[in-house]
């Protein structure tokens, strides 16, 4: 596994893993951080052994959006370089995931909150667990969902949908799933299943982009539910 810091990739036949893995903080995403999520994304575009890609994450949390202390600092001058920079490092990490040319999945289990939400928003397949909690966070607080959050959830399910967005619990998931979902994948866990279904993308020269396609931002082809454990 490449990587020691808190984004690590393994390559395991054909099939990129990127793991986020700062659980003392639940994954909450720093500007050090998302440099180091683009840095492995580029990697993975520069390797010809890759058909495939699955992010998930160590710990309770997918991921809990953006470091606090980050949010904090931005939010007394969102102007200064340094705030601004920062933010944008953050915004670039999921929209990053976005542009990989191979298929890519998200594997979700725990919370998943604003720049969270986004990152798994971003990939083209969730597979989402049970007890995840999918929370974009910034309509209940009477914000402007950032990160372009309401244009790619938009693209999932629909404009009035995401406009009435709010958190989607275990029980919601299970007996109600939003537009996009399924709750029928319920025996294999998330990361098997996750690597699984991705390895038959990796395996099928359809899902290979074309050298000259256009970025996949939100190419979105669906969304699963699993249990957990």
């Amino acid at each position: 596994m490449a990587g020691t810091g808190e984004v690590q990739l393994e390559v395991d036949g054909g099939v990129a893993v990127v793991t986020l893995n700062a659980p003392d903080r639940r994954n909450a995403l720093t500007p050090a951080m998302a440099d180091e999520l683009i840095a492995t994304f580029d990697e993975v575009d520069g390797r010809a052994d890759v058909g495939a890609l699955v992010i998930r994450a160590v710990g309770k949390s997918f991921c809990a959006g953006g470091d606090i202390a980050t949010l904090t600092s931005a939010g007394e001058d969102p102007a200064a370089p340094e705030s601004y920079a920062g933010m944008g490092k953050i915004y670039d990490s999921f929209y990053r995931l976005g542009q990989v040319r191979v298929p890519t999945i998200a594997a979700v289990r725990g919370s998943a909150v604003g720049a969270g939400m986004n990152m798994l928003l971003a990939a083209d397949l969730r597979i989402v667990a049970t007890d995840a909690r999918l929370i974009c966070g910034f309509l209940k607080r009477g914000l402007h969902p950032g990160g372009g959050h309401f244009v790619i959830l938009s693209r999932l399910i629909g404009r009035e949908a995401a406009a009435a967005s709010r958190p989607i619990s275990r029980e919601r998931m299970t007996k109600c799933p939003p537009p996009g979902c399924s709750p029928r994948l319920r025996k294999p866990q998330i990361s098997r299943a996750s690597r699984a279904m991705i390895r038959r993308s990796a395996a099928s020269s359809m899902f290979m982009p074309a050298p000259t396609a256009e970025p996949r931002t939100a190419a979105t082809v669906g969304t699963l539910t699993c249990p957990s454990r």
